[in-house]
């Protein structure tokens, strides 16, 4: 695995100067009253789909917003080395159980994404749910953050949330405004959209991107 670079590291600490707006308890409280409507039930199948096309190969990888971890289980039972973050301690004591009782391993962390400090970087970082909860006014830093934890070469598999609400989460992640946020020279769009339905009645569009060099 590789570890960060001084370069890097002074990048990620001055990204988390932005804190979160959406704070643990208010996550924790839509848990608590069953609004969990991003919740599928099961793992997303554009994501089984990028592992049964070999895009996705066993490696280490990151799940930022991981909810109740339905992708951080698939991806466990499948060989991955996953780390999963989230903010909301039921979600994460629920994933712990669940690995706990089908005998999987994966390093599951309650944090603030923008608190989270990981000394090496990851192979691949599979990215839903997330972007979309997070005010737009903070996709910038989240963005970079996605880029200093990551590895050169590094892979994105992004579902952009298709909401066409722009006041509240789930924030529409329409791919105009993607593609301006993941730009050149630190990413590189290599596959996608493929659209992908949601439970909801939203759609997302599925995407893979790299990080480059620089």
């Amino acid at each position: 695995m590789a570890a960060l670079s001084d370069e890097m590291r002074e990048r990620c600490r001055s990204c988390r100067v932005v804190k979160s707006d959406l704070s643990q308890n208010g996550w924790q409280d839509r848990y608590v009253a069953g609004k969990t409507g991003w919740d599928r039930g099961g793992a997303s199948p554009a994501m089984m789909t990028w592992v049964e096309e070999g895009k996705l190969r066993p490696c280490r990888i990151l799940i930022p917003g991981c909810g109740r971890g339905h992708e951080a289980i698939a991806l466990a039972e499948a060989g991955f080395d996953v780390t999963a973050i989230d903010f909301a301690a039921t979600a994460v004591e629920h994933l712990k159980l669940e690995l706990r009782r089908r005998g999987l391993n994966a390093n599951v962390v309650q944090s603030d994404l923008f608190a989270f400090c990981e000394p090496d970087s990851f192979d691949a970082i599979y990215e839903q749910t997330c972007l979309c909860a997070i005010d737009p006014s903070q996709w910038q830093t989240y963005q970079q953050l996605l880029a200093c934890w990551l590895r050169p070469h590094g892979k994105l598999f992004a579902l952009f949330m298709q909401s066409g609400q722009y006041h509240a989460p789930p924030f529409s992640c329409d791919l105009p405004s993607m593609r301006e946020l993941f730009a050149e020279p630190t990413w590189q769009w290599n596959d996608g959209p493929v659209r992908v339905e949601h439970p909801t009645g939203m759609h997302e569009l599925g995407c893979l991107l790299h990080r480059t060099e620089t």
